[in-house]
């Protein structure tokens, strides 16, 4: 296939992680390197950026500062969360992406995101096809949440996992110190999918981790969870659980929702938070016993002071990868990660994935990894995250605190 010349332009959509920024730098550096390529730009906000025609000129940028990318938190350009609607319902967007992709001579497009950033890019590269542009449009895999369809595992996950076993760890050694009972209720993100509540077990498997385990894959039954509750408080003064806040009932109810009516996202997501307090408060209420609890909420998003570095490493590699496929004549197709051993040890290999296979799907903890008595989960998923939380990668430190990437973040003009 004959090489494409023209310019590029990164966006990055979704909740931010740890290592987003990582995959940023690696198609950035990536990108100007590249003889074909005339001009790298950022959207600013994702798609939205890019339908407002503010694109940030990487070429302005120090190398040095690009490479800090690679150990700072969150979407540097920026991430957003709109929904482009079916083109054959209301082409508008697509219209107005066309209009600005050919005005910038954009021919590599690349989107940084989860399940709804990969749909995003699948109908951006359905349309451009569609129209006669050409222009190579490749995903590049996102999300603390670990529910790509496809993929191995996603870049976010295993820094994100790892805060969640240090953390669990920690609290374990906090809850254990008085002699009076005390309940810790520990929720943790996870709308359908439980991988990261998952990662507590990691916490269990050093020694110190939850007594209690509710992931979103299972009903949960309010009954069964305040007997197991009152069980162990009969053994021990001290109780700690870990709790999706994505789980629901039998009924298909978040808990909170319950109580009170939930508001939605952009994406019309029911917006979650709450589920470890309406349990505190029912425990509490049952038991009288002091209880806190603990939402991990945004914390476990960003937390590079505990990166994986091979998270930050596969993270960056696949931005690297990227380009390389779409300079090599690759579209609609989203970097994604094949896990192999060799001698034993771990190793990522990155493929390629039809978009469509991965846009709105998610992949779910099978459910044989998941003990049937809500302690935790089995050897199966031990083995398969712990590789992922390996090493460590830290921004370095300036008087004691994390020198973290600043971009000039001049506009193009």
């Amino acid at each position: 296939m004959k090489q494409l010349k023209g310019a590029c332009v990164l966006g990055q959509s979704g909740g931010p992680t740890s290592v987003i920024n990582a995959s940023a730098a690696g198609v950035f550096i990536e990108a100007l390197g590249q003889e074909c390529i005339t001009n790298v730009f950022g959207a600013k906000h994702g798609i939205v950026g890019i339908l407002n025609e503010e694109l940030y000129d990487i070429s302005k940028e120090d190398m040095e500062e690009l490479n800090l990318l690679k150990v700072t938190p969150s979407s540097d350009i920026g991430s957003v969360r709109y929904k482009l609607k079916d083109a054959n319902v209301d082409d508008t967007d697509y219209k107005r992406i066309l209009e600005v992709f050919k005005k910038y001579d954009i021919r590599y497009f690349f989107y940084n995101g989860g399940n709804d950033s990969m749909d995003t890019c699948n109908k951006i590269s359905k349309y451009l096809a569609n129209s006669g542009y050409e222009c190579r449009c490749i995903g590049v895999p996102k999300t603390i949440d670990n529910d790509l369809a496809v993929t191995d595992h996603c870049p976010g996950y295993g820094s994100a996992a790892k805060y969640i076993a240090t953390t669990m760890m920690e609290i374990y050694h906090d809850s254990d110190v008085y002699d009076t009972p005390m309940v810790c209720v520990c929720e943790i993100m996870g709308r359908n999918a439980g991988w990261l509540t998952a990662a507590s077990q990691l916490a269990t498997e050093a020694g110190f981790g939850p007594d209690l385990v509710y992931l979103p894959e299972l009903p949960f039954d309010f009954d069964s969870f305040m007997s197991k509750v009152g069980e162990i408080l009969k053994k021990k003064p001290h109780v700690l659980i870990a709790v999706s806040e994505g789980v629901q009932t039998k009924d298909g109810k978040y808990l909170p929702e319950l109580f009170q009516e939930l508001a939605k996202d952009s994406f019309g997501h029911a917006q979650l938070g709450g589920t470890g307090k309406v349990l505190a408060d029912q425990i509490h209420e049952k038991f009288n016993v002091k209880v806190r609890a603990i939402e991990f909420n945004l914390m476990q998003r960003c937390a590079q002071h505990l990166a994986s570095k091979t998270d930050v490493t596969e993270a960056f590699n696949a931005g690297r990868k990227a380009v390389k496929f779409a300079i090599s004549g690759v579209t609609d197709k989203m970097v994604g990660f094949k896990r192999t051993y060799v001698n034993g040890k771990y190793k990522c290999e990155y493929v390629l994935i039809d978009l469509h296979l991965v846009a709105n799907d998610e992949k779910k903890i099978p459910l044989s990894w998941i003990k049937k008595d809500n302690t935790g989960l089995t050897k199966e998923f031990v083995d398969y995250a712990l590789p992922l939380i390996q090493g460590d990668m830290k921004a370095p430190l300036v008087n004691g605190l994390p020198r973290f990437a600043k971009l000039k973040k001049v506009l193009y003009k």
